[in-house]
């Protein structure tokens, strides 16, 4: 080899091995961080606002993983725009596992059919680390309703199409969308009358102005107990029976497996995180919800864990409730723009 075709080879392996070189930096970083993790504090957003049951599970559940974890994490309440806005804020952090997504049905799986501006897209901006809780909802009419099972009042509805109404905690919520996908499997219309909130509905209910309602265990429970009980409840929308109210059927045993209706909550990342990071904070969720002093509390208003849905489980969970909620919410034509 003559010295120029010499000084050309070495010139091409000492451009190689620089670009190995370059290569190796670039990575080692991201090795680094995944395998000293968590070095600093990580942040969780809470797309609402303090003092609600999104901001309490979220600061029980938090402090167990961090204790987990080994280093504090500080929730932070994003409120806005019917949560698009933390959520949004929680899309565009860095992928790095230093931000924990708060994520439940509202924002991930319904305000992307609702809105025509939502600036984040629920199935490519995350990575879904881990379910949290479901919280099935309870199909309510008062006390002194002639409706004493689902049945009976399919059956007059359907005799009777719109002459029946409910109340929801208004227009797109999740109790005003998991409604009409029990009147769709069901074939009935009853008319529906939106609200601002959960409470206002429930004081027309208990009036009598309202012949039902769909809500949580949480919101009803008060009114379904007691030596005199204002309410009763026509079916658990939930995949099993409560234990408060072990006598009413879930909505499957009632003969609507389809329209099981239950809001859910669990933690993402932005999508690009390492997955090492991602398998570590799945771990910590899924311990922090095998503790009984974490869930306790929740199981008792008739909250399950979702200590069975990891990572790709959470994925396809979050999937196919995007598409049911969207597949009504077109068909009934709601749209909040």
């Amino acid at each position: 080899m003559n010295r120029s075709r010499r000084k050309t080879f070495k010139s091409l392996m000492a451009g190689l091995t620089a670009l190995l070189v370059l290569a190796q930096i670039a990575v080692a970083p991201g090795k680094a961080s995944a395998q000293a993790y968590p070095s600093r504090p990580i942040s969780w957003i809470v797309p609402f606002p303090p003092g609600g049951v999104t901001d309490s599970t979220s600061r029980v559940v938090a402090k167990r993983m961090a204790e987990i974890l080994g280093t504090s994490i500080v929730v932070e309440n994003r409120p806005g725009a019917g949560g698009m806005l933390g959520v949004e804020m929680g899309a565009r952090a860095a992928p790095d596992g230093y931000t924990i997504m708060y994520v439940s049905q509202g924002p991930i799986s319904s305000n992307k059919h609702l809105y025509k501006n939502v600036r984040y897209d629920p199935l490519k901006d995350f990575t879904y680390v881990h379910g949290m809780f479901m919280s099935p909802m309870v199909l309510v009419v008062p006390a002194g309703s002639p409706f004493k099972t689902l049945a009976e009042l399919v059956d007059f509805a359907r005799r009777n199409p719109g002459k029946l109404n409910y109340g929801s905690a208004g227009a797109g919520t999740a109790p005003h969308v998991n409604m009409e996908m029990l009147l769709i499997a069901a074939g009935i219309k009853i008319t529906h009358v939106p609200y601002k909130g959960s409470g206002p509905a429930l004081v027309d209910l208990l009036a009598g102005r309202l012949d039902l309602a769909l809500d949580y265990p949480s919101q009803v429970l008060p009114h379904l107990q007691g030596g005199n009980p204002r309410l009763r409840t026509l079916v658990a929308m939930g995949p099993k029976r409560f234990d408060f109210i072990p006598e009413v059927p879930a909505v499957g045993e009632a003969g609507y497996p389809a329209a099981s209706a239950a809001a859910w909550s669990g933690i993402a990342v932005p999508t690009g995180t390492p997955a090492a990071i991602v398998s570590r904070l799945s771990a910590a969720m899924r311990e922090a919800l095998a503790d009984p002093a974490v869930v306790g509390p929740y199981e008792k208003l008739g909250t399950f864990t979702l200590g069975h849905l990891p990572e790709e489980k959470f994925r396809a969970f979050v999937a196919d409730d995007y598409a049911r909620m969207g597949e009504v919410i077109r068909r009934v034509g709601i749209t909040l723009d």
